[in-house]
């Protein structure tokens, strides 16, 4: 923070904010100005437990006001319980609507009708997919019964490699996220925490991420060495020889 002096007179303090508080305020200066131009009033998020979804729920609830925002947790089998607790204990720190809405019967049903054609198949991404499209697929049909706006949860380096599923975790009306890596999340959530308010809880931050959409399964990468590296693509310009070259 300094001071300068204009003409002698009135001493005038000009502030600099951080990265963080400035990605803060743009990301709410977003929401809201969406909002606003599509005349929407209310959110709905997909709150996994994990941590791009408690960043986002927190970034609306600042944005819109925590009562125009709804929480809506949809566990599966391989749903965690500290996820499921996880999700639950951050819609009661924000003080928003919350209900959880198992997806697990859909799913059944779903494999069931699929399994004629699966007969002698190994399970793959394929079964992945249809948990995230349940969900997907849920969150538009209360969008479309209440009106509610679905904010869809996923960062930048996630959609930049894929690990997302289409018409699934991608569906929504707006991206908060989109432009932020994976380690611009966890910095701007631990940043929340330290100066807003401690909302997200601890193991959402702390634990290994997870699409929890199969048994013991965490996310295929180290995000703090691919992250950089998805920048580099996609901001820089820089191409796969650059990045070999630069080590």
């Amino acid at each position: 923070k300094i001071s300068k002096n204009y003409n002698d007179k009135k001493t005038i303090d000009i502030g600099y904010k951080t990265r963080n508080e400035n990605v803060f305020d743009a990301l709410c200066l977003g929401i809201k100005d969406y909002f606003h131009k599509t005349g929407n009033t209310e959110a709905v998020v997909g709150l996994s437990g994990g941590i791009d979804s408690a960043v986002v729920a927190t970034l609306a609830c600042y944005a819109l006001g925590r009562k125009n925002v709804h929480g809506i947790s949809m566990p599966s089998r391989f749903s965690s319980d500290h996820s499921k607790e996880d999700a639950k204990q951050l819609a009661k720190n924000l003080g928003i609507d919350f209900n959880s809405i198992s997806i697990q019967d859909a799913v059944d049903t779903m494999e069931d009708i699929l399994l004629p054609q699966f007969t002698g198949l190994e399970r793959d991404t394929t079964e992945e997919n249809i948990q995230a499209r349940i969900r997907g697929n849920i969150l538009m049909a209360l969008s479309n019964k209440f009106g509610w706006l679905v904010l869809s949860t996923g960062n930048k380096t996630e959609l930049a490699l894929g690990y997302c599923t289409l018409y699934g975790d991608m569906s929504g009306g707006l991206s908060v996220i989109s432009d932020l890596n994976k380690t611009n999340v966890y910095s701007l959530a631990n940043w929340i925490n330290e100066f807003k308010s401690e909302v997200i809880p601890h193991n959402t931050i702390t634990k290994p991420p997870s699409a929890e959409l199969a048994p013991d399964q965490i996310d295929p990468f180290d995000y703090d060495i691919i992250s950089p590296i998805v920048d580099a693509i996609i901001e820089k310009g820089k191409t796969i020889k650059d990045l070999i070259n630069n080590g």
